[in-house]
């Protein structure tokens, strides 16, 4: 059966322990762990995202438990991530993030910082001057974020061109019957 994105290489939904239907995403992750052909995956690592899937599609980890839909939703949107990336250099004003990054609005930066500091990576100090100066840093938990985020920042980079190309690849024959 043919999923959302035209792969057909894996069923279109399968039983869970819970009497839940899986979604594909995780069937094909599930395909994707039984494959031997990936190098980068070491055994290890293997067992680790097994357990993982195992314990979300079995119901034994609550989605409102689930770290990877409550921790890295938080911190991979496109503006969490580049605010990380900018307090990771050195302590940073409102006005010199929003320079820092300026395609993001004065809104989105306050409601971004707002939640940054809520998840309690980042700190908000306010310097009585006139007027008074607010100035953000990262926390202890925001600096043990940086180091992997910086890998899978630097997968990012290393790998841009190829992921380009595949999405090229991918709509081509999408823009072909457009025509």
């Amino acid at each position: 059966m043919e999923d959302t994105i035209g792969h057909s290489d894996t069923p279109d939904d399968l039983p869970s322990g819970n009497g839940d239907r899986l979604p594909r995403t995780f069937a094909r992750a599930r395909a994707a762990l039984e494959r031997e052909e990936d190098q980068h995956i070491t055994p290890q690592i293997r067992n680790a995202l097994a357990e993982i899937i195992s314990d979300v599609t079995t119901g034994a980890l609550e989605a409102c438990d689930c770290p990877i839909r409550d921790v890295i939703d938080q911190v991979s949107g496109k503006w969490s991530s580049l605010l990380l990336m900018a307090l990771g250099v050195r302590p940073h004003r409102f006005g010199e993030l929003k320079r820092a990054v300026p395609d993001i609005s004065q809104r989105m930066l306050t409601q971004t910082l707002r939640d940054l500091q809520r998840n309690g990576l980042i700190s908000r100090h306010v310097f009585a001057t006139v007027p008074p100066s607010v100035e953000y840093r990262l926390t202890a938990l925001g600096e043990s974020l940086i180091p992997p985020f910086m890998v899978l920042a630097g997968w990012a980079n290393a790998h841009h061109g190829a992921i380009r190309a595949a999405r090229m690849a991918f709509d081509a024959p999408e823009l072909e019957t457009q025509v």
